[in-house]
């Protein structure tokens, strides 16, 4: 598996707030944690309601991959995003994920951010 392309594609469906296709990347019984969800949800159901409410309150946001460390099982990807805010401006994040696999798809997703501040004109 390349490692590099499929977390460009994950990356590009987060993006794209394309809950069903990101639900494919996943494992039916994987678990995921970030920020909000430090306690992990398990599963498809519980991901696809985060997601789905996440999506909907969020403004849009464009991921793109900056570095990938393939690891035993799996791999950590770094990822730097750009938030399109209400009033024009833009916010940029910078992201880390552990992402482990069970086969072709995410068994289990961790996921820290750090806020950079404001995007430049």
């Amino acid at each position: 598996m390349d490692v590099g392309a499929f977390n460009a594609e994950w990356l590009q469906a987060w993006s794209d707030k394309d809950v069903e296709r990101l639900l494919g990347f996943y494992h039916k019984d994987t678990v995921y944690k970030d920020g909000q969800t430090v306690a992990g949800l398990r599963g498809h159901a519980e991901l696809r309601s985060y997601l789905s409410s996440l999506f909907e309150n969020t403004p849009p946001m464009r991921y793109e991959p900056d570095q990938v460390w393939a690891i035993a099982g799996g791999y950590c990807g770094r990822w730097n995003c750009t938030i399109d805010l209400p009033d024009g401006s833009r916010r940029r994040l910078r992201g880390f994920d552990l992402v482990l696999l069970d086969g072709e798809q995410i068994s289990y997703n961790e996921v820290y951010t750090h806020d950079l501040g404001a995007a430049p004109d």
